[in-house]
C-alpha cells in the first residue's frame, strides 16, 4: 500500500513539474516577443452584440472563396480574432472556444494584405490583452498560396487567419490524446470564425490542404507549432 501511494505521489510530482515547465516556456516566449519587438498593435475592443441572431448566422454560413477589393477594417480583424480566441471573463482561461483542461494549445496569426491601419505583415494574436505582435514584414499571400497548392481564395483575400497548435501544452495532461483534443478545438475556433464573419459581412473558407513544412518555412513558424487551418478573409 505504501509503495502504491509513493508511486502516485511521484507521478503527480512529475506531471506538475512538466506542466510548470511548459507554462514557463510559454511565458518566456511571450517575454521574448515583448522585448524583441516594438511593433505591438492595440486592437479595438470587440463588440459583444450583433445585428443578426446566432440562428440567422448559422443559416447563412457558407464557404466563400471570392472577395471584393474593399479593405477590411482593424475592427473587423479584432472581431474575428476575438471570436477565435478572445477572453470572455475575468479569468484568462475563459475564452470564446473551449479547450481541453483549459490548456489552450492553439495560436492565431493574421497575414494582412488589405486592412486599413495595418501594414502588410504577419502578426501573432495575443488574447490576454487583445493585441497583435508583428512577426515579419511583407505580403504573405503568394507564399501561403504556394504552400496551399495554389488556392485562389488565399491570393484574393484581404487578410488570412492561420491557426497552429502546440500539442505539448495539452499532452502534459492528456498524453497521446493531445492531438485529438487540439483538432477538436480547432474545429470550434473555425466555426466561430465562420459565424462571426457572417455577422459582420465577411467571407471566409476553411483550408486544410497545404504542405505543412513549406508553410512553416515560408512563415518561419516556431518548431513546436503545427499549422492546422488557413482561413482567408475578405469583403463580399
Amino acid at each position: 500500500m505504501k509503495k502504491y501511494l509513493y508511486s502516485i505521489l511521484v507521478i503527480s510530482f512529475i506531471s506538475l513539474f512538466l506542466a510548470f515547465n511548459f507554462f514557463c516556456q510559454g511565458n518566456s516566449y511571450e517575454t521574448r516577443m515583448q522585448t524583441s519587438s516594438s511593433d505591438i498593435i492595440e486592437l479595438p475592443a470587440p463588440n459583444h452584440s450583433g445585428k443578426i441572431s446566432v440562428e440567422e448566422a448559422l443559416l447563412k454560413r457558407r464557404s466563400i472563396r471570392d472577395y471584393t477589393d474593399n479593405p477590411l477594417s482593424l475592427s473587423d480583424i479584432s472581431q474575428i480574432l476575438w471570436a477565435a480566441q478572445g477572453i470572455t471573463g475575468e479569468r484568462y482561461d475563459f475564452r470564446t472556444a473551449p479547450s481541453a483542461g483549459g490548456l489552450y494549445p492553439l495560436e492565431i496569426y493574421v497575414a494582412s494584405s488589405n486592412v486599413k491601419d495595418l501594414g502588410n505583415s504577419l502578426y501573432k494574436y495575443r488574447p490576454k490583452n487583445n493585441t497583435l505582435v508583428k512577426i515579419s514584414d511583407g505580403d504573405k499571400r503568394q507564399d501561403m498560396s504556394n504552400a496551399a497548392l495554389g488556392q485562389d481564395a488565399i491570393d484574393n483575400s484581404s487578410a488570412i487567419i492561420l491557426i497552429t497548435a502546440v500539442y505539448e501544452r495539452t499532452s502534459v495532461k492528456y498524453g497521446s490524446r493531445a492531438e485529438r483534443y487540439a483538432h477538436i478545438e480547432v474545429g470550434a475556433v473555425v466555426q466561430n470564425i465562420y459565424i462571426q464573419s457572417v455577422s459582420i459581412g465577411l467571407g471566409t473558407v476553411m483550408i486544410g490542404a497545404f504542405k505543412d513544412d513549406h508553410l512553416k518555412n515560408v512563415l518561419n513558424l516556431p518548431a513546436d507549432e503545427q499549422p492546422l487551418a488557413i482561413m482567408p478573409l475578405g469583403k463580399i
